[in-house]
């Protein structure tokens, strides 16, 4: 196997790290686009905690730095651009920007920001996060701005988890004969063994995630025409819409949607409002370099 190539000595490299929440990845790269190396960590959201975020952070741009082969001399040379899940909790960004760092710069961001950056290449414009929560994030001439994202149950509208809500509190109502059963709501009450104090149960510790799990049922029943399921995606599809036409009405030149439930959604929303949506033209990892200070390049199609 052949050593990995080692930009020459001075020239600026450019790191990129997406810090989530189900782990964490990091790329660096030159200043055309080249990557040199990746590395991978397990979770780093700021509600772990700072030190294990970091540390996270910290395992990940290390395991790319070995497999591009540079040493802690080059550390010097480059530029950090860094997004980290939760980092608006209170205190997060303040404490990760004091950590002493090795790099020649260092930038901190959301990770819903990087993916915005990742999304339009690093130009101004919009994406709806449609996954087991929902969110809409721009950034317009260096101003970022947010629409929704506040937390299930009182936010995320339109994401998996609302429709697993809604998908279960559909079911409670056939259990009681206050509406139509169908085969989504007999699926969902089967789940738990048609006994409606399982589902309270199951209530009293279900998480966003766990909500969210009923969201590829729905999905399937509203493909094969069950009502219920479809009333369920048409409600859902009008929250994503308002998500949407709010980023639009606050001046973001272009929308994409991005997400587990991204390309399902857009299926279900008004031909006029589909028409402003494009394609990603990067991930999260693309924006995070931009982030650090790489001009943004053409990828390959």
């Amino acid at each position: 196997m052949s050593a990995p190539a080692k930009e020459p000595d001075g020239r600026t490299l450019y790191l990129g790290v997406d810090g989530g929440g189900t782990g964490c990845r990091a790329r660096i790269e030159t200043a055309d686009g080249r990557v040199l190396g990746r590395g991978v960590a397990g979770p780093a959201a700021t509600r772990f905690g700072i030190d294990k975020c970091w540390q996270a952070i910290e395992t990940a741009w290390r395991g790319a730095m070995a497999e591009a082969g540079l040493s802690e001399a080059d550390l010097g040379r480059v530029r950090a651009g860094i997004g980290v899940a939760g980092i608006a909790r209170e205190g997060a960004r303040a404490a990760l920007e004091a950590i002493p760092h090795p790099f020649a710069s260092i930038s901190f961001a959301s990770d819903a920001i990087i993916a915005c950056l990742g999304a339009h290449n690093g130009a101004d414009g919009g994406i709806v996060i449609v996954g087991t929560g929902s969110c809409g994030i721009a950034r317009i001439a260096g101003t970022d701005i947010k629409v929704g994202g506040y937390g299930f149950p009182i936010s995320d509208e339109g994401s998996g988890a609302y429709l697993g809500l809604r998908a279960v509190r559909m079911a409670m109502l056939a259990y009681d004969g206050r509406l139509d059963a169908t085969a989504l709501l007999e699926e969902v009450l089967k789940r738990f063994d048609h006994q409606p104090q399982n589902a309270v149960a199951w209530m009293d510790r279900a998480t966003a995630t766990d909500y969210a799990t009923f969201a590829p049922m729905v999905v399937r029943h509203a493909d094969q025409g069950d009502p219920a399921a479809r009333r369920l995606m048409q409600e859902a599809a009008g929250k994503i819409e308002g998500i949407c036409r709010a980023l639009l009405d606050k001046g973001a030149p272009r929308l994409a949607l991005v997400g587990g439930l991204g390309s399902v959604m857009e299926g279900w929303l008004p031909p006029d409002l589909r028409r402003r949506l494009g394609a990603q033209a990067g991930d999260a990892m693309d924006g995070a370099v931009i982030l650090a200070g790489r001009a943004p390049v053409d990828r390959p199609a």
